[in-house]
This record gives C-alpha cells, sequence and structure tokens, in this order.
C-alpha cells in the first residue's frame, strides 16, 4: 500500500454510498428548471485560453492565479473555471441567437477547475449547477432567475439561507465611480499587495475583491458603486426590489457585493448561509450585459447564476436536510447447487427486465454467507433456491423486514407474482410513513 498512488490533493471521490446525495441536488435543480422552462445544455471541459481571459477578465484572481493551462504547439487550452463563457461561447458558435426563441434559458450541471487554496466547501475540482438566460433586458428577467435560484433553495429544504442583493452598475455610470475608487486608494497604494497596485489602474473594482487582510481593510470604507448609478442602473435596481417584494421573496441589500468575474453588470446578488464556515456563499450570479459582445457577438442582455454542488450539500448535511434514498435491493435470490445458480439468473434477469433490483450469488457463499450479503444490501425479500425448490418448482418468498413467507412458483410467472406483493409491500411502508 506505501507506493499506492492516491489522489491529488483538492479532489474528491464520491463513492456509491455518497453519491444519492448528488443525484438529490441535481435532480431537483434539474427539475425545477425545466419548470421554468430551462432547457439542459452541454459544453465542453476545456476551451481556448483566450475564451476566459476575455470573459471572466485577466485582472480577476481567476485569470491572474487560478486557472489550469495546458499550452502546446501554436495553441493554450484551460479547464474551464466556471460555465457561464462556454455557454455564451455555445450560444454564439451554435446560432441559437437566431434559431431559437428568446430569451433563451439554459441550465447545466458541470465539473470546474481553479487551482484555490482547499478549504471547507472550496476544492480544485468542484461541481457547479448553473442556469443562464439570454436575449432580456427586463429587471423581471433578473426577478425570475432568482426566484429559480430560491425555489432550488426551498425545495432542497435549506433553512436560514440569506439573499444578498446589490447593483454594481454598466459601463456608464461604472467610469465616473472607478474615479472615485482611485482617488479613495491612491493615497495608500504602497500599503496595497503587489496584484492590487496592479489593479488600481486597470480594474479598481477589483480591489473589493481581494482576499488579502491588508487590502480588505483599506477597502472597507471604499466608496460603494450602489451609491454611483446612472439613472438607468438606478431605476432597473428599484423596479427588481419591487418584483422581489410583491412575489415576497426576502432579500437583503449589501453593497460590498461585487462578485469575482469581470464580467457583471447592473445586478448581482448572492445565496449565503453560516453553516459552512467562511466561504457561505452557496450560490451567487447576476447580470453580463456586456459579455456576448466582448465574445464577439451582437450587444445582447443576459444574466445567470450558479450553485456550488458542494457547499449545497455540506449546508444540507449540516442542517439534517432530507434526501433521496439511495436504491435499495428488492429480492436476493440465494442458492445451493449449480442448477439452482442457473434458475437463480434467469430469475433476477427476468424480474431486472421489469424494473426490480435482483441480485443472486456471485461468489460462491455458503447459504448463510448468502443471507448477511442480503442484509447489508437491504434486501426487502429473499428466496432461497436448491435441488428441492428445483424438483417441486417452488420456493419460499420471504419478507426480511416481517418475517412473512409466501410461496410462489419459480417459473415464468415467478416476476409477476412477485411484482404483486412488492406493490403490497411498498403500499404498506408508504402506510406507516
Amino acid at each position: 500500500m506505501s507506493n499506492m498512488i492516491k489522489k491529488v490533493n483538492g479532489v474528491k471521490d464520491v463513492l456509491p454510498s455518497e453519491v444519492y446525495k448528488w443525484h438529490t441536488v441535481e435532480r431537483v435543480a434539474a427539475r425545477t428548471a425545466e419548470v421554468y422552462g430551462f432547457g439542459e445544455l452541454r459544453i465542453p471541459t476545456f476551451e481556448n485560453t483566450q475564451l476566459f481571459v476575455r470573459s471572466v477578465g485577466e485582472t480577476t484572481d481567476v485569470v491572474q492565479k487560478e486557472m489550469f493551462t495546458v499550452t502546446g504547439r501554436n495553441s493554450s487550452y484551460t479547464l474551464r473555471p466556471e460555465g457561464t463563457a462556454g455557454a455564451m461561447r455555445a450560444v454564439l458558435e451554435n446560432g441559437m441567437l437566431q434559431s431559437d426563441p428568446l430569451p433563451l434559458k439554459l441550465f447545466y450541471t458541470i465539473s470546474c477547475f481553479r487551482n484555490e487554496r482547499v478549504q471547507a466547501g472550496r476544492l480544485k475540482e468542484f461541481h457547479q449547477f448553473g442556469a443562464e438566460m439570454v436575449g432580456s433586458a427586463s429587471p423581471a428577467a433578473d426577478a425570475q432567475m432568482i426566484s429559480l435560484a430560491d425555489n432550488i433553495i426551498r425545495r432542497l429544504g435549506l433553512k436560514d439561507i440569506e439573499l444578498h442583493i446589490n447593483s454594481i452598475g454598466c459601463p456608464k455610470c461604472r467610469s465616473e465611480y472607478y474615479k472615485g475608487l482611485r482617488t479613495f486608494f491612491e493615497p495608500h497604494k504602497d500599503e496595497l499587495c503587489d496584484t492590487c497596485r496592479e489593479r488600481l489602474e486597470k480594474n479598481p473594482m477589483r480591489l473589493l475583491d481581494c482576499k488579502s487582510e491588508i487590502c480588505r481593510e483599506i477597502g472597507k470604507d471604499a466608496p460603494l458603486a450602489i451609491d454611483h448609478l446612472c439613472s438607468e442602473c438606478a431605476e432597473h435596481f428599484e423596479k427588481l426590489k419591487g418584483y422581489l417584494d410583491k412575489m415576497g421573496i426576502k432579500y437583503m441589500i449589501d453593497p460590498k457585493i461585487v462578485r469575482g468575474l469581470d464580467y457583471y453588470t447592473r445586478t448581482v446578488f448572492e445565496f449565503i448561509t453560516t453553516s459552512i464556515g467562511a466561504q457561505g456563499t452557496v450560490c451567487g450570479g447576476g447580470r453580463y450585459d456586456g459579455l456576448l459582445e466582448e465574445m464577439g457577438g451582437a450587444p445582447t442582455p443576459a444574466l445567470g447564476f450558479a450553485m456550488g454542488l458542494e457547499r449545497i450539500i455540506m449546508t444540507m448535511e449540516n442542517q439534517g436536510c432530507e434526501f433521496m434514498h439511495t436504491p435499495s435491493c428488492d429480492i436476493y435470490i440465494g442458492t445451493m447447487g449449480d442448477a439452482a445458480k442457473e434458475r437463480a439468473l434467469i430469475l433476477t434477469e427476468s424480474l431486472r427486465s421489469e424494473g426490480y433490483h435482483a441480485e443472486c450469488d456471485l461468489m460462491d457463499r455458503g447459504v448463510r454467507a448468502q443471507m448477511k450479503y442480503a442484509d447489508k444490501l437491504g434486501a426487502a425479500f429473499s428466496v432461497i433456491i436448491g435441488d428441492n425448490e428445483i424438483n417441486t418448482g417452488k420456493a419460499v418468498l420471504k419478507n426480511m423486514m416481517s418475517g412473512e413467507q409466501t410461496e410462489l412458483l419459480i417459473d415464468d410467472t415467478f416476476s409477476e407474482k412477485f411484482g404483486d406483493i412488492h406493490t403490497a409491500h411498498m403500499f404498506e411502508l408508504e402506510s406507516l410513513g
């Protein structure tokens, strides 16, 4: 074992005993998105590096410090650090703005990769559920996207999740805001980290997202974007708040939210919990009205969000939320002798074709060991077949919970008869529940 190659720090195996938790979140999120009219999109795991440099922003931590990039002959490819850039590239490249009705509504479940410091809820390979809406500039679209995220969170049973919203304006009002930020930070320039000193001229709003404690302390009294909005952005934000009020979605205005990617404009939002420590954002998103134009398309409004699946699952575990049950074995067919093994194989195939989880012995275990294995599988029923059962054509089906026994023919009618008994058993369990 000392020479065994182990997984890289910052990635995680999801074992069969845990994967049902992932299925719960993925299925609830996908089904809820479908109710809102969203269709699933699947995008490549890696893209041309320039896609992320142009969209995410060359002054962001993601591009400057965290991307996994492979450089080959006359090419550079990067494992996706987030989903929006690839989704919008797919929208443009496949002509979806011309072929599909607007607004486009897309969702995806993907793995992402960032070379970050590993901590609770933050890995080098992580997973996201994302949703994007393209084509609508209306604040009602913002409200609907927030409603979708809120609905997923509520359907998962999460509690004590706060919605924080902010507006960071558009290029028109942001130019004046940037001047105010530069004026504020300039006297502290020598105290800033090297990255922030570089950002001060290129994109001073990125200083507000710096993880350095020194830079965060300097920036705690910096001017706020929400105080520098143009009339159009201010009106958009007011209408959004009105829609959320009418929809009964509670929120807090949080002027400190700027999000970590450069493509955001106007509305930004986060759903935050304190259940998993410092990394409390379980969902974040906002508008990116200039992104498609930056990527070579026509000016097109768009917005979206992403949920970190690891963080969602951690929060659900901490709050004692219910997950869907992992599938258990419906019936285990124990055997004694070669003829019985042959009959068991036939019966299990017949049962599986009817949709039942059926198992039989493949390890040449004794009968007692087979029954212990059936218990570990959580089998609802068991039956043992030996020479006597082969000769009579009958075997005894045992309910593993109640101990009740029923004699069945082990012929072509077995699956049908078992189905009747299994249905009655499931109805009884539901009644007890």
